[in-house]
């Protein structure tokens, strides 16, 4: 079975955070195949620039993480090519709901979706609020 692993978590494996000790616990443990889009390539390295912004890492803290994520995604995370029809089915949740669905949310759903994900693990709330409406069981 395979388990759709969010951007969030991954920031929460290579970094510390309030969540990192549950995640790594969660991580040693599983079972699962981890797929992700490959957009989370990005994401991390935005969410790494944010925190770097925030004074929450130096500059040295941030390329270690980013090292960290690396070794993380070449050994244990499958990450997924977006196809064109991800942008389209990330269009239409983005329109179909008034909750706040953000792109690149969606953009991870649309992938968990066509690669047949039925957990996602994700320390966001909005995207677990819109997993629960997917059918996609959170594991967070």
């Amino acid at each position: 079975m395979s388990c759709y692993v969010d951007t969030s978590v991954l920031v929460a494996l290579c970094t510390n955070e309030t969540e990192s000790t549950r995640v790594e616990n969660w991580y040693v443990h599983c079972k699962d195949e981890l797929v992700s889009a490959i957009w989370c390539i990005s994401e991390f390295a935005s969410a790494l620039g944010i925190k770097e912004r925030m004074g929450q890492l130096t500059h040295a803290q941030a390329i270690q993480c980013w090292d960290q994520f690396q070794k993380l995604c070449s050994r244990d995370i499958n990450l997924l090519p977006l196809e064109p029809i991800e942008y389209y089915a990330a269009a239409n949740m983005i329109l179909s709901t008034n909750k706040g669905l953000r792109a690149g949310d969606a953009l991870h759903f649309a992938c968990a979706e066509r690669h047949g994900a039925k957990h996602i693990a994700t320390l966001d709330k909005i995207m677990a609020l819109h997993a629960k409406k997917l059918k996609l069981k959170n594991i967070f």
